[in-house]
């Protein structure tokens, strides 16, 4: 379990390194990490449906034609909140972020009632930890002047609605992984398991940050 657990922070402190310098560097190295980090995951998920539906040719197809076309609404969805301000795609990552260490942590520390069939790890607990963590960033945003009047309901409700997309995208996938057999997506990230693993919250939630920021 500590052995896990160093494997998994060194991991996630290598991800934000490579993931602020890419987007403090220009649009293009954000760009470039984005879509190589689709391609992955593409590839990722493509083997989960390949395990499922081993002769259902035409279900693999148009499962992943579906998917393949999600991954470029997600690099549309990045490229687009770019584009918006740095801050607010850092601020939207971010909230995806700690929603999911908000599940970690608390799951694990707490336990208690299962959530779901779905994913046997993911309890009541760690679900309202993902809700509770998720708010954190509009707290560190709020230090700096230019957002000293951020901490608004409305806001919090969008965390909350982007946390609940992170907490649905993991599950979704952890569906796929049940009906794979698999536990992990891959073993591209030490202490992780596959890059889908490690970005399946953001992968749902960078989206519908998005829209959620243009109505705001």
């Amino acid at each position: 379990m500590t052995k896990n657990l160093s494997k998994r922070i060194v991991t996630s402190i290598a991800l934000s390194v490579i993931l602020l310098v890419c987007l403090f560097l220009n649009i293009h190295s954000w760009l470039i990490l984005i879509t190589i980090a689709s391609i992955i995951v593409f590839f990722e998920f493509n083997d989960l449906i390949n395990k499922i539906w081993k002769k259902k040719e035409y279900l693999k197809y148009y499962i992943s034609i579906i998917f393949f076309l999600y991954l470029l609404l997600f690099i549309y969805s990045a490229y687009e909140l770019y584009n918006q301000g740095i801050e607010l795609n850092i601020f939207i990552l971010l909230v995806c972020i700690f929603s999911d260490i908000g599940g970690y942590v608390v799951g694990k520390s707490i336990g208690g009632k299962k959530l779901t069939k779905i994913s046997p790890n993911k309890t009541v607990s760690g679900c309202i930890g993902s809700f509770l963590f998720s708010i954190i960033p509009i707290f560190i945003f709020s230090i700096y002047d230019k957002y000293e009047n951020s901490i608004n309901i409305y806001l919090v409700l969008l965390t909350i609605i982007i946390s609940l997309a992170c907490q649905l995208g993991d599950l979704l996938i952890s569906y796929f992984k049940r009906k794979a057999k698999v536990k992990d997506t891959g073993t591209i990230l030490p202490g992780h398991g596959g890059l889908l693993d490690r970005i399946d919250g953001i992968l749902f939630g960078l989206p519908l940050g998005l829209l959620l920021l243009i109505y705001y």
